[in-house]
This record gives structure tokens, C-alpha cells and sequence, in this order.
């Protein structure tokens, strides 16, 4: 059983290295190189264009739950209009370069380009429902510029790895080796073909069971392709996969939390709606079209040439890196607080794409030397000279988080204060 497990993890690791890299790597260079402010600027009509926009951006950007909700709260707060916004967050995390190449490479192309047009045939639909039944107000904390148009970004190879490495892949490692791990331990116990004898995994049924499940959890599109090729291999319908695939990412309790406080509940109810249907008809679909070619070609491991390998040991090697990273951050002695000029208790980070999000809108300001948020209690503190509380919380706020409270050494600041 333990070496079956060991066997399985290892093929599992071979298929799905290189396309990870790839994409990582692709998405490093489009970071670098699309002009700034590119996204915030064609985003602001209540109108079908902005909407079709919002999903042919967001359909290869490799973001999860976790990074699209302050991506997308930004695009909200800049002016982005709720339609486009609401197409922005459901399309997004259904997929991106890295998750279309996974899939490619576990369940085939037919598989990952159906996904690819059902995620953004949902945020179609989905952005033209809200620009059609909601009416639109104008976000009071809408800006003409973006944070983008004076962010300084590294140029070049460098530039691309380096974001493609400590942004892109740090914001999913933990749940990618969470998910590598799952996968591997569900082919090892599963019987083969265990769904197919099962009722209620088949059908209409089955898929109602996969998304009731779904729904609530954080699912990275990515990081869960493999649990769902292990899935499909043990039996589960395909279509069943795909439900799984497309409800997980676009939803968890974080987004739909988001989609309230930036949306409103009309929007929230048009959100899940549109997913939950498009998921399931997609699903339907499928299944119907072409769930038995997948079925015959998933996971069948290929013993894995030297670009596999090499491939796969550069993942792990980034792996290790990234989480020696950030064992020391853990084991760091924190920065008392008497010895910063002001603290923020910021609401909403919850992974490393967050954390950058806010370091870098707060040091854009003149009067911030340095931020350094801590992920773990969600505290950031600040260094700098004549400090204003109210431009700090603006900064956050244009990241696309709340500032919950100021402190400083000597107690809470009223907002607009500044420190010397």
C-alpha cells in the first residue's frame, strides 16, 4: 500500500510539473509586460463589452479564491462596473494558463478547453444578468487612476520569475501539495471504478451531491485537477469533475462574503445562481458530448522522460525554497510593537498574493518607509514619517481589504491623525 502510494505521488508529480511550470512562467511574462493599468481602464461600462473584457482577462490569469477577491474588490473600488465585476470573479478562478495546461495534461484537451469556454461563457452570463437586472450606482470610492499605473514592476526574465515564483506559486503551494497528496492517497484507497457502481454518483444526482459539497469550501482550480483526475479514474462521471471544478474555484464562504460586502445581496443571489446553473448545465453537457473520451484516457501514467523529471525537481526545489521562506518568516522574532509608528489590523489577507496586494499599495505612499504585514494575525506595521491613519486606510482599502483598527504605541488613532 506504501509503495503504491509512493508509485502514485511520483507519476502524479511527473504529469504535472512541466505544465505548471509552463504556465507559471507565461503568467510571470504577461504580468511584466501587459501596460499598466490595462485591466482597470477598459472595465468601467455597464455595458456587454466590459463584461466580455472582464472574462477574457480573467480567464487565463492564474489567481484562486484567494487572490481574485482583492483583485477583483479593486476593480470595483477603481470604477469596474458590477457586471464586469461579478464576470472578473467568476470566471477567474475556474482557470487560468496553469490550470488549462494541468488539465490538458490529466484529463486531456477536449477536457481543459471545454473548461476554458464553460468559465467564460459563466462570467458572460453571469456580468450580463447584473448589468440587466441590477441598477447601477457608481462606487463612491471609485479612483481615475489605478494602483497599477505607478507600481514599479521588475522587467524582463527576472522580473517574470521572480513573480511567476513568489507571488504566483507562493499564493497556492500550501493547497498544491495539499492537493498532490490527496490525489495520490484517493488513487491508492479508491477501487477501481468504485463510482460507477454507485446511484448516487451518477447523473443529475451526483453532480447536486458534488456541488452541495463544493460550494462552501476553498478549491484551488489548479491544485484539484488532480483529485479530480483521481476521481474520474475511480469512476466518477466526468461531468460530475467538471461541476467540481467549476463551483469549487468560484466559490467558497471568503468569495461569497466578498460578493456581499462589495456587490450587494441582489448581486450575491445573481452570482451563485449563475454559477451554480452554468456549472451544472455545462456538467450535463459534457457528459453528453464528451465525458466517455476522458474517461478513456485519464491517468494513464506514462513512465515520465528526462524533461518530466527535470521538471519535477525544479517544483520541488521551489516548493522547499518557498516553505523555508516562510518557516523563518514563522520563526522570526516579530517587530514589537512599541517599535513601529503606527499598526493596522487589516481584514481579508489570507494569503501571500493578499500580503503583497497590501505591502505594495501601502508603500506607494510618500510617507511609508517600509510595511510589513504579517499574515498569520493580519497586523501590518508601518515605518515612516508624519504618518496620516486616513491615508493609510485608503491605501488598504484601494488594495481591496478593510482596515478593522490604527493602533500605535501609544493606543488607538483616530482616523486623519498624523504621527510624527
Amino acid at each position: 500500500m506504501i509503495e503504491r502510494y509512493w508509485f502514485e505521488l511520483w507519476q502524479i508529480l511527473l504529469e504535472l510539473s512541466p505544465s505548471l511550470l509552463f504556465g507559471l512562467l507565461i503568467a510571470g511574462f504577461i504580468h511584466v509586460y501587459l501596460p499598466a493599468g490595462f485591466i482597470h481602464r477598459r472595465l468601467h461600462r455597464p455595458d456587454m463589452a466590459s463584461v466580455a473584457k472582464a472574462a477574457l482577462i480573467g480567464v487565463p490569469l492564474p489567481l484562486c479564491s484567494c487572490g481574485v477577491i482583492p483583485t477583483a474588490l479593486g476593480l470595483r473600488k477603481e470604477g469596474a462596473s458590477p457586471g464586469a465585476t461579478t464576470s472578473f470573479m467568476i470566471s477567474t478562478p475556474q482557470t487560468g494558463v496553469d490550470s488549462i495546461l494541468v488539465s490538458a495534461a490529466f484529463l486531456g484537451w477536449p477536457f481543459a478547453l471545454f473548461k476554458l469556454v464553460a468559465a467564460f461563457m459563466t462570467g458572460l452570463i453571469g456580468g450580463a444578468l447584473v448589468n440587466r437586472l441590477v441598477p447601477l450606482q457608481t462606487s463612491s470610492s471609485a479612483q481615475q487612476s489605478s494602483p497599477s499605473d505607478t507600481q514599479q514592476t521588475d522587467r524582463g526574465l527576472f522580473g517574470a520569475l521572480r513573480y511567476a515564483v513568489f507571488d504566483l506559486l507562493a499564493a497556492i503551494d500550501l493547497w498544491l501539495i495539499a492537493g498532490v497528496l490527496a490525489a495520490a492517497l484517493v488513487t491508492t484507497l479508491t477501487p477501481q471504478d468504485f463510482f460507477a457502481g454507485q446511484v448516487w454518483a451518477q447523473g443529475l444526482l451526483g453532480m447536486i451531491v458534488v456541488l452541495a459539497i463544493s460550494l462552501p469550501l476553498y478549491v484551488c482550480t489548479t491544485a484539484s485537477v488532480p483529485i479530480a483526475a483521481s476521481l474520474i479514474a475511480a469512476g466518477m462521471p466526468v461531468g460530475s469533475a467538471l461541476v467540481f471544478l467549476m463551483a469549487g474555484p468560484a466559490t467558497n464562504i471568503a468569495t461569497i462574503g466578498a460578493v456581499y460586502r462589495a456587490l450587494g445581496l441582489h448581486v450575491l443571489g445573481l452570482y451563485l445562481s449563475t454559477v451554480i446553473i452554468m456549472s451544472l448545465g455545462f456538467g450535463l453537457l459534457f457528459d453528453h458530448l464528451l465525458g466517455i473520451s476522458v474517461h478513456a484516457g485519464v491517468h494513464s501514467h506514462a513512465s515520465g522522460g528526462w524533461f518530466a523529471i527535470l521538471s519535477t525537481a525544479v517544483l520541488l526545489a521551489l516548493l522547499v525554497v518557498l516553505s523555508i521562506k516562510r518557516l523563518r518568516n514563522y520563526l522570526s522574532e516579530p517587530i514589537p510593537v512599541e517599535d513601529a509608528a503606527l499598526v493596522l489590523h487589516v481584514k481579508g489577507m489570507t494569503c501571500q498574493h493578499c500580503v503583497g496586494s497590501v505591502k505594495r499599495s501601502l508603500e506607494a505612499l510618500d510617507s511609508v518607509d517600509e510595511a510589513q504585514p504579517d499574515l498569520s494575525s493580519g497586523s501590518v506595521l508601518i515605518r515612516g514619517g508624519r504618518l496620516k491613519s486616513s491615508a493609510l486606510v485608503q491605501a488598504v482599502e484601494k488594495a481591496g481589504f478593510s482596515v478593522l483598527s490604527v493602533d500605535s504605541a501609544n493606543g488607538t488613532v483616530d482616523a486623519g491623525r498624523s504621527i510624527d
